[in-house]
């Protein structure tokens, strides 16, 4: 999963793409959509975490297949995060908005009406829980990147988030409201329900899994019937990983001033008894939206789309086989469901996302400013290449019905694609959280099978470099956007400042930057004969800025 959601600063066309201009659109020549009717579907998901990526990827899965089935339950509500900004964009717009297909030689557009609903938990977190309390909600989905499950580098929930902290004070505070009004009400219902949320003005939500914990006790209070969540993000074990989150927000929450631990035990035992949280794998390649885009969309369409999403024409959805209770019928719009998806989810992460980080990383310090301008470059591609055929592919077994040397070169044929102007710098955000699985987990495997990944090794390199000296190898400044960027920058500047880091240093700035615990695991770090071949490849790096 790729997305970056980017703000118009255009003002907009006199009309908008509403319900009420939607009709007309859709017969326009190169239109199509929505599958259903908006104003005849009803919530019954919510997804937390409504980012480009989601609506070019799970909200038109859900929209095909509730046509398919001829449902109209399946509307979604979406969870905005750190900003309006979404809300702003789809608020005004009835929740419609356009998905633009581009491929090399080719563009289409479609509309999308799948979203009946944007709220901010900032502003409207009571709305949130509401929802997921409701019996109407069945599922529900999150996007909220690796970087937003607050993890510690232990994997485990990040207690000393103050985010997080202040989301399970706000929960103990709403189970002790209710539990309150119930003894007053003589309300009380056995297996752990009381009464619905009776919090009129919820403190705001903080953190997603904050809001998701809080959203479930408001379930469970409400009458518990069962709930699916499904994480749609780029975690390996993914489900499990946000399973086990869910519990542990429950130990934290144990411990506080004022929490009932009897309470505590029923919700326990109502999320053993009723919640399951699948694991997925999905792919799409979602970069972000340009006023570029939302131009050829108006030119197309004759009205403003503010919401528009831009993606590939490659999309894939595979879904762990276990639900708690109703579900669309997503196989019928083409996703995959299974007993098991983790050889799909190794594959993707490892194949795809590396190679795009590898891409990312070493294509940044050679100035290309697109995924596809790296590819096109022949040292990179042979880089690429190798990561995929000779590190990657070794510590894989095939899902059913893939041949890795296919897929392999499918990846590099869609990262070549100009038309999505995917850039390296939105892919090289956030390396701290995606490192560990996009590339150490691959290093790991092979380090055990007694093979160095020289390519893996290079990747590290790029990203080592693109860190500690922080612009193109021609002077242009690198941003890095990562959730630990200050520990980044310290490790490397105890080394060296930018301009005084070379070959004669490439070693120490090495073992400096693999000695971040939160990135590099001890089997990886420690390892003599990885770490000599990411000197090498840093001294190569290095060795190719003016003056060095």
């Amino acid at each position: 999963m790729t997305s970056t959601d980017q703000t118009s600063t255009q003002p907009p066309a006199t009309d908008r793409l509403t319900l009420h201009t939607y009709g007309e659109v859709s017969q326009r020549s190169g239109v199509t959509g929505p599958a259903v009717d908006p104003s005849a579907v009803t919530v019954g998901i919510v997804h937390l975490g409504i980012g480009a990526f989601h609506r070019a990827h799970q909200a038109v899965f859900t929209e095909d297949a509730a046509a398919a089935a001829g449902e109209t339950g399946w509307g979604i509500l979406g969870v905005t995060q750190r900003s309006t900004a979404v809300v702003d964009q789809l608020v005004p717009q009835d929740g419609l908005y356009g998905v633009r297909t581009v491929g090399k030689d080719s563009s289409s557009l479609r509309l999308v009406g799948s979203v009946r609903g944007v709220a901010f938990p900032g502003e409207e977190t009571q709305r949130v829980l509401d929802a997921i309390a409701a019996p109407t909600t069945h599922v529900v989905t999150l996007t909220v990147t690796e970087k937003g499950y607050r993890a510690g580098a232990d994997g485990r929930l990040d207690l000393g988030d103050r985010d997080v902290l202040a989301d399970l004070e706000a929960l103990v505070g709403e189970s002790r409201g209710a539990d309150a009004l119930a003894r007053q009400t003589g309300t009380a219902v056995q297996g752990g329900a009381t009464t619905p949320d009776v919090v009129e003005d919820a403190v705001p939500a903080r953190s997603a899994i904050g809001l998701l914990v809080r959203g479930l006790a408001a379930r469970a209070r409400a009458g518990g019937e069962p709930l699916t969540v499904l994480t749609c993000d780029n975690l390996l074990d993914n489900g499990h990983v946000l399973e086990g989150l869910v519990g542990q927000a429950l130990d934290a929450a144990a411990g506080l001033p004022g929490a009932d631990l009897e309470q505590v035990e029923r919700l326990r035992a109502w999320l053993r008894a009723s919640v399951t949280f699948p694991c997925t794998m999905v792919d799409r390649i979602v970069p972000a939206t340009t006023e570029g885009d939302r131009a050829a969309a108006e030119e197309a369409t004759g009205v403003r789309d503010e919401g528009l999403v831009v993606a590939e024409p490659f999309m894939q959805w595979v879904i762990e086989d276990r639900f708690a209770g109703p579900r669309p019928a997503w196989e019928l719009a083409g996703a995959t469901l299974t007993d098991d998806v983790a050889p799909f989810e190794r594959a993707k992460l490892r194949m795809l996302n590396g190679t795009h980080s590898l891409l990312a990383y070493l294509g940044s310090i050679a100035g290309h400013r697109l995924i596809a301008d790296a590819v096109a470059d022949p040292e990179l591609l042979a880089a690429a290449r190798s990561l995929l055929v000779d590190d990657v592919t070794p510590t894989l077994v095939a899902p059913q019905g893939l041949d890795l040397a296919t897929y392999a070169e499918s990846l590099l044929e869609r990262f070549a694609n100009p038309a999505l102007g995917h850039t390296t710098i939105q892919v090289a955000m956030d390396g701290s959280k995606k490192l560990p699985i996009r590339f150490l987990a691959t290093a790991a495997d092979r380090l055990a099978d007694g093979a160095v990944p020289d390519a893996v090794a290079h990747g590290v390199a790029g990203w080592v470099v693109f860190v500690a000296v922080g612009r193109t190898v021609a002077g242009e400044p690198l941003r890095l956007d990562d959730p630990i960027a200050d520990e980044l920058r310290a490790a490397a500047a105890e080394v060296a400042g930018p301009d005084e880091v070379g070959p004669v240093h490439a070693e120490a700035l090495v073992r400096r930057m693999l000695a971040v615990e939160q990135v590099f695991p001890a089997e990886v770090r420690d390892h003599a004969g990885f770490r000599d071949a990411v000197v090498a490849h840093t001294e190569r790096l290095l060795a190719g800025y003016p003056g060095r």
